[in-house]
């Protein structure tokens, strides 16, 4: 379980104050935390933190309870009822600091959580991601990638953030980002940026992604194995350059045109 999960529980949150609401993520009887709610819930008024607080509403999304999957015979099996909700983040000065627009930028990010035993499952190559790079420079992009993160492209830009809630604020002042299914798509989500997910064959799109993200399968029906899998690595294979650099293009056009018809109001 990675920030992913966090990100879309703010989700479940949203609101809550308004309403006069803290949401207590947990059992119904304490809360359960996940390692990510730090950075994930940090500054959110939705979101209780103590069962002290008053007005706690219960909401049994948690660390052993994710909803949208269970396990069975050594592989995830997905609940396709479930939709993921749009996270929200709330910034601090400090982190705002790092938000910062660029007109015709790009936030291309190859790396997946390699400690992971599905990471060969969600990963498109890093040559992949470097002749991407190198197509969207010579169409007139700028081209950046996070400064954390073991694999590098380069001749790119590097988005130089302290931890992951700057990068996510960084993130808000892109055109686009380009990444493989997990907590940066769900961030970019958040935070409104467009994005083209890698998602292969590992997790199904219908569950974990967003209707105006170009979500990739490579045509797979989504298997959830937790071993290093040869369907998920030839789903990966399906998504060829052409395909995501033509929708990368779509969605910086749609962009372009729309702040100059703006312009023109």
């Amino acid at each position: 379980m990675g920030v992913g999960d966090e990100i879309m529980a703010t989700g479940f949150a949203r609101g809550a104050a308004a309403r006069g609401k803290r949401i207590a993520f947990g059992d119904g009887r304490q809360l359960v935390p996940g390692p990510w709610w730090d950075v994930a819930f940090k500054g959110n008024p939705n979101i209780a933190r103590s069962l002290a607080e008053p007005n706690i509403e219960w909401c049994h999304y948690h660390k052993g309870n994710r909803i949208y999957n269970k396990m069975g015979n050594g592989r995830w099996i997905w609940n396709y009822d479930f939709t993921a909700p749009r996270g929200e983040f709330f910034f601090d000065a400090r982190e705002q600091v790092y938000t910062i627009k660029t007109r015709h930028a790009v936030l291309i990010e190859p790396n997946v959580p390699w400690q992971k035993s599905v990471a060969p499952n969600k990963d498109w190559g890093l040559a992949n991601y470097q002749q991407l790079a190198e197509v969207l420079t010579r169409r007139g992009f700028v081209v950046f990638q996070l400064s954390h993160g073991k694999k590098r492209l380069h001749n790119v830009q590097t988005v130089y953030a302290p931890d992951f809630r700057c990068s996510v604020a960084a993130l808000a002042g892109f055109n686009l980002v380009i990444c493989p299914e997990g907590g940066l798509h769900h961030a970019a989500a958040a935070v409104g940026t467009p994005a083209v997910v890698l998602f292969g064959g590992f997790i199904p799109p219908q569950v974990t992604g967003y209707d105006d993200h170009v979500n990739l399968t490579g045509g797979a029906e989504a298997c959830g194995t937790l071993r290093e899998c040869q369907h998920c690595r030839e789903a990966m294979r399906r998504i060829s350059l052409e395909e995501v650099a033509d929708n990368a293009v779509r969605l910086l056009m749609r962009q372009s045109n729309e702040r100059q018809y703006l312009r023109a109001m």
